[in-house]
């Protein structure tokens, strides 16, 4: 088994005042299913992670062959749809885990791809801006999928980065680190995406 991807996208999109991010329209279609697609096309194996009760984020995804979890605990912070995913890639016998915020546009197949290339088997590969800027998506190997077990909150896998070497790879221009969360990061993103 090669390196599954995960998007957690079990997050309440609580900056968008009212509105959700990953129904956002990105290159005709919800954000959420385009970059969906995107990780399909670098792994058979991804798992989307939605919050309870997500019906319109599963519908967006309706036709696609990856699996999805809702995750109960959505509410603590990513560090849920983290355990979920580190358990799925165990259960499948992956070797690696992509984490791929499903809000990041920017994103291109061929930046996963790079990653992929990069990635040594036993060391977190962590994307960055060209600048240096720590982004995503991260690789963790499977050797350390047991460790996720025991995130909490909302800090991410900011822990393993932490106590694990990582080997930083840089994307072009600012594409591992543009993240929208608020209305006006979307609008500042149309704004130079026509």
């Amino acid at each position: 088994m090669g390196v599954a991807v995960l998007l957690p996208a079990a997050g309440a999109s609580r900056r968008m005042r009212g509105r959700d991010k990953l129904l956002e329209v990105v290159r005709g279609r919800a954000l959420l299913r385009e970059r969906a697609e995107v990780a399909l096309s670098v792994s058979d194996a991804v798992l989307v992670t939605l919050p309870p009760g997500g019906a319109a984020r599963a519908a967006v995804l309706a036709g696609l062959a990856l699996d999805r979890r809702e995750v109960a605990q959505a509410g603590e912070g990513m560090a849920a749809s983290l355990r979920t995913g580190a358990a799925w890639a165990r259960a499948r016998g992956a070797a690696a885990l992509m984490v791929l915020l499903p809000d990041m546009p920017d994103l291109r197949p061929q930046d996963l791809e790079d990653a992929l290339q990069a990635f040594d088997g036993t060391t977190i590969l962590r994307a960055t801006s060209e600048a240096g800027e720590p982004g995503h998506p991260v690789i963790l190997p499977a050797a350390l999928l047991p460790d996720m077990a025991g995130l909490r909150g909302d800090e991410g896998a900011r822990a393993l980065l932490a106590r694990h070497p990582v080997r930083l790879h840089p994307l072009p221009a600012d594409r591992a680190v543009t993240d929208l969360d608020t209305p006006e990061a979307w609008a500042a993103w149309r704004a130079r995406n026509p």
